[in-house]
């Protein structure tokens, strides 16, 4: 989450809003700097999770600085170890500021149902975001976001904008951002959790794993099975998980999976085939890793058992 750039450097495959650069009148022109804005998300246990976002502003002493004005609706599933950039080098005035927030007019979220399928909960039984053809099942709850907006949550009490090129990148974090309504109503409610940093102080986590010297993969479908058909999981330390695929991009016998764009704190790394397998590793799993503001981390491991 983190210059108001979000997560990260894969923001082509959603593309890029360019948000009107603006100046303030007088006699005298203020010093300005430059800010953009980049959005990441958290995992979290959803098929879907959209939300639109009509306004990204700044609140200063001097009232609201408007970045970005153009409707933007995004499936932030598809942001995990990824980015979306929302500001784009937009001229703001030096100075601090003391808060982010994103103004939301909808959402609609899609949770697979215990006993098979899936159901569609939306702000708004006709809102814009949802696919052609598609209905909502039932209520999504918001508080007041398509006005005052979203508060997010920045390191420090202040963002400050000085003459360099400032870039933020904001992480939503599904897995807490949804829950149930209390009682019966079988409604969702939406609380969005939208948290922001420097994006020089974004970490990434690099995990690196090798077969043992007497490791023995078990046979599926008539051949062995290999290290790309692991999965790497990381979970953050609200125990939400995060899944990439091993893979050998160079051919050296090391398999590797890269989570990008981390906000600092504590994580636990697992490698996983499926529910059932039993998978031993050296060091024994999970391995715990603390990523501190700009780290550049990896961690090794040492596959000695898969059993199916």
């Amino acid at each position: 989450m983190k210059t108001l750039h979000t997560h990260a450097v894969l923001l082509l495959a959603l593309g890029v809003l360019l948000a009107t650069a603006s100046s303030c009148g007088g006699d005298e022109d203020p010093a300005m700097g430059q800010v953009s804005v980049q959005m990441t998300d958290a995992p979290g246990d959803f098929v879907t999770a959209v939300v639109t976002i009509d306004e990204i502003y700044l609140q200063g002493s001097g009232g609201r600085t408007v970045l970005s004005n153009h409707s933007v609706t995004t499936n932030l599933l598809t942001l995990a170890n990824d980015t979306v950039t929302l500001v784009d080098h937009v001229h703001v005035e030096e100075g601090s500021y003391s808060q982010l927030r994103f103004v939301i007019s909808g959402a609609y979220i899609e949770v697979e149902n215990e006993e098979g399928g899936t159901t569609i909960y939306a702000t708004d039984p006709d809102y814009a975001g949802l696919p052609d053809g598609v209905t909502a099942d039932g209520e999504l709850q918001t508080p007041s976001f398509d006005t005052s907006g979203v508060k997010v949550k920045l390191d420090g009490d202040t963002f400050h904008v000085d003459g360099e090129h400032s870039i933020i990148l904001v992480d939503f974090d599904v897995a807490q951002s949804f829950g149930k309504a209390a009682g019966n109503s079988g409604r969702w409610v939406m609380k969005p959790v939208i948290k922001g940093a420097n994006i020089e102080l974004s970490a990434n986590l690099t995990v690196r794993v090798t077969p043992g010297d007497d490791m023995v993969f078990p046979v599926v479908d008539g051949a062995p099975l290999q290290l790309g058909a692991l999965e790497v999981v990381l979970t953050n330390e609200n125990g939400d998980p995060e899944a990439l695929s091993l893979l050998d991009a160079d051919a050296d016998g090391t398999f590797e999976a890269t989570f990008r764009y981390l906000l600092p704190g504590s994580f636990e790394v697992t490698l996983r085939y499926d529910e059932e397998a039993q998978v031993t590793t050296l060091p024994a799993s999970p391995v715990s890793v603390a990523l501190p503001s700009g780290a550049d981390e990896s961690v090794s491991l040492e596959l000695l058992l898969l059993e199916l």
